[in-house]
């Protein structure tokens, strides 16, 4: 009886185990990571009920699991686990794969093996015409019999290099594709899943539609723009792309997908001011990047030295970023504060570093807890646009970018803005950058020609656009296109807080700007005990276009910070000059085929014994 009574206590208390399928209904992009919304409907039957839904990404925040459920019940906990078992069934697939895989290889090598035998036996024979040219004494029936044996042997021994030669290029097809399913079951499982576990307590039956939501780090979006300029008498067209791409082991398919400026890795404490103190010897400086308008580079892994295509290039802390070539080129243009680049790829190691030249070459090295997960499917060669042919890495993750243009509906919150696709979208977890047009937009802009031709001849033609606020851009890389041609890439920054958004749409040839002296170069007086140098130089601008332009030019002239240096200003030509920068600038309008000259003379005095550079 007491077994029984036991029995039946046990029975009473024993929890209701469901395995539950969900799908993900919703997903909202952040600049760095993104927030997953899955449901599923669920029987529950009375008692205490453990709710397991699997295929949950491996990479999620477990801060930010979220359950929410109505009906006549209480949730008890929600628990989260790593589903190994799911892993240990990938591995065995793998596995599986690889045995077979193997056996491929074996016979690669005894085809390999036959081919050593058989040029050993041409080396042999090729031994003996020579040991036959050297017999004298020989009968003739007996060489042209050799001759014919030789001449037939090596007949019989090419047409099975041949037939081994074949046998050997159809093996490695099919290795190629056995490396394939291995990337791709590798891909498939780039992280462990997670079990989330939800336990209920009901007393009676129900059916309840759950739905869970948590955010995933390995997930992101950033910008890209392209801006078209007719003329400058048109308005600027700028469409908004975003790039979004995602690895976090779970595939988003037919999901309402919303990309936010939010970006929920940044530190939501508002930073507070620390004592600033100074003492001799002591100095503050900032990282040397400021001042790099681009950078460039490629990036290898460092076990191989070949280029890595579709690695992720971030400038950190800000929405612009690219990503490199199939040869593992990449491009970035960058604003003018000093920044640090972050570096990351499916299977290395996130690398950060600070641009201290235009010119950055890295070389990343393999991470430790995905060595087995990506696969090397093979190598290929590439032409440059030089023509060179360069060998680059081609990953089972291999980038590409899909282009699709679809309705969106812009949300204005207190401290984001999201865009939501209204039709229904996927995205595969493959690292891979899929590209949304998100906006178009015409705005008015004011155009302006402007040159530095101390420093480059060459004019930059800039539009001016006064009301950009309310399209909500964010920093990102712009493709240029003027009058239907692609002029290059600039950086559209909208970190500044004028009132004004300047867009560089590169350099215009029609307009021709000559620098040159008038007279000698430096013209040198020596009265008492000082020196004069007096700089003399004349700036021409022609306009080769068929309309009349506006155009910024810039010079300078020598600031002297002391007071034993003075700087006199002879002639600007109706410039006006700032007095702390000693920068000149004219504005004029050039009718089509017209020219301006004007002149800058400055002359320098200093102590006889001193020795003063300028320029």
């Amino acid at each position: 009886m007491a077994a029984i009574a036991l029995f039946v206590a046990v029975a009473a208390n024993a929890v209701d185990v469901q395995k539950i399928p969900s799908k993900v209904q919703k997903v909202t992009v952040f600049l760095n990571g993104a927030q997953v919304t899955r449901t599923a409907m669920v029987s529950i039957a009375p008692g205490v009920s453990q709710l397991v839904f699997g295929g949950i990404s491996g990479s999620l925040d477990p801060q930010s699991i979220q359950v929410h459920a109505n009906g006549p019940f209480m949730i008890l906990s929600v628990n989260h686990t790593l589903d190994f078992l799911n892993d240990e069934t990938r591995q065995g697939e793998i596995e599986n794969v690889r045995a077979d895989e193997k056996i491929v290889r074996d016979k690669i090598a005894m085809q390999n093996n036959l081919l050593s035998i058989c040029q050993a036996e041409e080396n042999m024979i090729a031994k003996n015409q020579q040991v036959s040219s050297e017999s004298t004494g020989l009968d003739v029936v007996k060489l042209k019999q050799a001759l014919d044996f030789q001449t037939e042997r090596l007949t019989a021994l090419k047409e099975k290099e041949l037939n081994l030669n074949n046998q050997v290029a159809a093996l490695n097809l099919e290795l190629q594709k056995y490396e394939n399913q291995v990337a791709g079951l590798g891909r498939s499982g780039a992280s462990l899943t997670t079990n989330l576990t939800v336990t209920v307590s009901s007393k009676l039956n129900t059916q309840a539609q759950f739905s869970l939501s948590y955010v995933v780090r390995n997930a992101s979006w950033y910008p890209t723009y392209d801006i078209r300029v007719k003329d400058v008498s048109n308005p600027v067209n700028i469409s908004y792309k975003a790039n979004v791409s995602q690895n976090c082991g779970e595939e988003w398919k037919d999901v309402k997908l919303t990309l936010s400026t939010g970006n929920p890795t940044i530190s939501g404490n508002k930073p507070e001011l620390q004592p600033y103190y100074l003492g001799f010897g002591m100095y503050y400086s900032n990282p040397p990047s400021g001042g790099i308008g681009r950078v460039t580079g490629k990036i290898v892994a460092a076990d191989d030295g070949l280029g890595i295509a579709g690695v992720s290039v971030k400038i950190k802390g800000a929405s612009v970023a690219t990503v490199s070539d199939v040869n593992g080129n990449f491009s970035l243009q960058l604003p003018s504060s000093p920044v640090i680049l972050v570096f990351s790829y499916v299977g290395f190691q996130t690398q950060e570093q600070p641009v201290t030249s235009a010119v950055m070459n890295v070389a990343m090295r393999a991470s430790s807890q995905q060595l087995g997960e990506v696969v090397v499917t093979g190598y290929g060669t590439t032409n440059d646009e030089n023509g060179y042919v360069s060998e680059s890495r081609k990953s089972a993750t291999s980038y590409s970018v899909a282009t699709v243009s679809v309705p969106v509906t812009k949300l204005e919150n207190q401290t984001d803005i999201e865009f939501a696709i209204d039709e229904p979208y996927s995205i595969p977890s493959d690292g891979k950058q899929y590209t949304v047009d998100i906006n178009q937009v015409e705005v008015q802009a004011g155009y302006e020609y402007a040159v530095t031709p101390k420093l480059n001849t060459n004019v930059f033609l800039t539009a001016r656009l006064t009301d950009w606020n309310k399209y909500n851009f964010l920093s990102g890389e712009a493709n240029l296109f003027y009058e239907g041609t692609f002029i290059g890439k600039s950086l559209l920054n909208t970190d500044a807080v004028k009132d004004t958004l300047d867009i560089s749409l590169g350099t215009d040839k029609s307009i021709v700007v000559t620098r040159s002296a008038l007279g000698e170069l430096t013209s040198k007086q020596s009265l008492s005990s000082n020196k004069k140098d007096t700089r003399d130089w004349q700036i021409e601008v022609k306009n080769r276009k068929n309309q009349i332009v506006n155009l910024l030019l810039e010079d300078q002239v020598p600031v002297s910070q002391n007071s034993a240096i003075e700087v006199e200003i002879q002639e600007l030509s109706g410039g006006k000059m700032d007095l702390n920068s000693g920068k000149v600038v004219w504005h004029f309008a050039l009718n089509p085929n017209d020219d301006k000259k004007v002149e800058l003379k400055y002359q320098v005095k200093f102590p006889k014994n001193q020795s003063v550079i300028v320029q």
